[in-house]
């Protein structure tokens, strides 16, 4: 009896950006599927974040169609993304450290009581937020300004899975973590998935690439380079994507210790 196939939540087909001159994405196609975490790796500049505005509804695309849920819809900001279900936790985390938990996560949808903030529901409702994450020493009344790194990125996903998405974006959640505080972030992730998010991560890890996603899309200057299901690839191939036939790169992005490319002026290159 075969498996039934996986639903897919997000298409995006032959999308096109331009800045000026510059032509950040061309023809970049994707696909998500229902509880998945799709990798959107490549080199810098290789167009995953812009992509990933172009989806959370910040840039709006020069060409190419979006399809969610099986419709096709044009998003003319983030509220309009947020909207049907998608969210992206930005790098910078956009959290306010003169604020305790409970108030970022509950920035801007604060609850009211009349015209007053109902502060116990807004405590009582972060904290089955954190729960659901397992984050149950985390207190509410704590200003985020006192946290470490790994426990304000738990504070942003609290925060997007408040709003009920669908899909998540997640744009290099571990690049300035311990390695010990990167871990618990990749768990909180699979949780995500656990709950029926779709979940699209950027990153430069390779590492967590193999630890964490299902699917691999692969982008290299701004368009389409491959994709990979991640238990049958590895990282040398993946690598080989992201290169291509130049047989060299930078390696600076890419984290040099966790490829493990040994070499001293900072270029990886495919014959070692």
């Amino acid at each position: 009896m075969t498996e039934p196939q996986p639903r897919v939540v997000v298409e995006m087909h032959g999308i096109e950006k331009r800045f000026g001159a510059v032509r950040a994405l061309q023809d970049v196609d994707l696909i998500l599927h229902d509880r998945e975490i799709l990798a959107v790796v490549g080199d810098n500049a290789a167009g995953k974040s812009t992509l990933m505005k172009v989806l959370s509804g910040a840039y709006h695309p020069d060409g190419g169609r979006i399809v969610f849920e099986g419709r096709d819809v044009a998003f003319h900001g983030p509220a309009d993304a947020r909207a049907m279900g998608i969210e992206m936790v930005y790098q910078d985390l956009a959290l306010c450290d003169n604020m305790d938990v409970a108030q970022n996560i509950w920035l801007g949808t604060w609850p009211r009581r009349g015209l007053f903030i109902d502060r116990p529901r807004m405590d009582r409702e972060a904290r089955s937020v954190l729960d659901r994450l397992r984050l149950t020493q985390l207190p509410v009344r704590v200003s985020v300004a006192t946290l470490s790194g790994g426990q304000r990125q738990s504070v942003a996903l609290a925060r997007a899975l408040a709003r009920d998405p669908k899909v998540l974006i997640l744009d290099e959640p571990t690049a300035s973590l311990s390695a010990a505080a990167s871990m618990e972030v990749l768990d909180l992730i699979r949780q995500l998935r656990d709950h029926g998010v779709a979940c699209l991560y950027i990153t430069h890890r390779l590492q967590e690439i193999f630890e964490i996603s299902d699917r691999i899309r692969v982008l290299k200057r701004g368009r389409n380079a491959g994709v990979r299901t991640s238990s049958e690839t590895d990282e040398e191939e993946v690598l080989g994507l992201i290169i291509g036939s130049g047989g060299v790169v930078a390696c600076s992005g890419w984290r040099r210790g966790l490829l493990g490319c040994g070499c001293a002026d900072g270029v990886w290159r495919r014959d070692r």
